[in-house]
This record gives C-alpha cells, structure tokens and sequence, in this order.
C-alpha cells in the first residue's frame, strides 16, 4: 500500500501538463521596449566598477537599494568580529609578554604560559579567518552588482505569470492521478 501511495505521488509529481500554444503572440506599440536600451541602461562592468570603488553602489546603480543592509550588515559584522579577536589576541600577547618577563607562574587573568599560547593562537586564527570572509563578502557585493546588471533585461515582460494549481489527469499506466502542476504562462 505504501509502496503505490509512493509511486502515485512520485507519478503525479512529475507529470508536466503543456498548454496549448496561441496562434500569435500580439503586442502593440505601448507594451514594446527596445531591449537593446533597456539592457544597455545597467552596463555590467560600470556596476562592477560603482561596487569595486565603493560597497553597494553597484547595488545602487542597478537600483536594489534593498541589498544595501545585507552588503553593509556583512561587512560590519565581520569588521567587528575581526576587531574582537584582534583586541583578544593583542591583549593575550601582553599576558605572555609579561609571564616571560616577571617568570610569574600565571597571568593576570590566571592563565599559564601554556594556555596563553593557546589562546593566542586561536584569536589570531580566527582573526585571519574573519579577514578572509570580509574579503569573500566584498567580492560577493560585487559579484551581486554584475549578475544584477546583467539580469536588468529578463524584467522586460510583464505578463509573465508562475501558478500552482491542483492538477487531475487519466494515465492509461496509472489510473486517476492527482497532484499540483507548475504553471507558466510568457
């Protein structure tokens, strides 16, 4: 039982209903742009460029002034964990300095020679860690800010439509098959 209920929905899951074509597709004047300018409006390299010089301008000029909390969240966030652990790993370092220099046994903090190499080591880890991901964050800005300005011209059509229906179809194979179809109309 299991094993058909299974196969019923895995049937009914991949069956893809087409529509019937239009004769023609008609368009007046007023609904045309010329996609030639329209994509020309966002030059990709410009946007790389906006994002390279500046964060988020790239964002700015391909006009997701959305993203503009995402972009600037990153890179403060990161610069503040970087921050952190450079605080951590400078004051730790002092520690060691001064446990080497009295030959104290332990720290101000009450920590060992031992435990403070330890520590050291891990904030400036992590450290160089958050450098690499703020570098990777300003790269992704700028990735985003290219492929935005590429993608500008795929907004053209307003008419397109995505709709999740219920679907019944007779399989001669199957039976009666239900399920939810994918509709896309251009």
């Amino acid at each position: 039982m299991r094993c058909r209920l299974l196969l019923a929905f895995t049937v009914s899951a991949l069956t893809l209903l087409g529509q019937a074509p239009d004769s023609s597709p008609q368009t007046s004047a007023a609904d045309s742009v010329d996609a030639d300018w329209y994509a020309r409006r966002y030059n990709p390299r410009k946007a790389l460029l906006y994002a390279a010089v500046f964060p988020g301008l790239g964002q700015v000029y391909t006009k997701k002034y959305w993203k503009l909390p995402l972009v600037y969240g990153g890179l403060g966030v990161t610069a503040y964990a970087i921050n952190f652990y450079q605080q951590g790993y400078a004051k730790y370092r002092a520690e060691l300095f001064e446990v080497l220099g009295t030959g104290a046994p332990l720290s101000n903090s009450g920590f060992t020679e031992a435990q403070l190499r330890t520590l050291i080591d891990r904030y400036r880890r992590e450290r160089d860690f958050m450098i690499i991901v703020l570098g990777g964050v300003y790269i992704l800005q700028m990735i985003d800010a290219h492929v935005d300005a590429h993608l500008k011209e795929f907004d053209i059509n307003p008419r397109f439509r995505v709709s999740v229906l219920p679907v019944s179809e007779q399989s001669p194979m199957a039976g009666r098959i239900t399920g939810m179809g994918l509709f896309l109309k251009f």
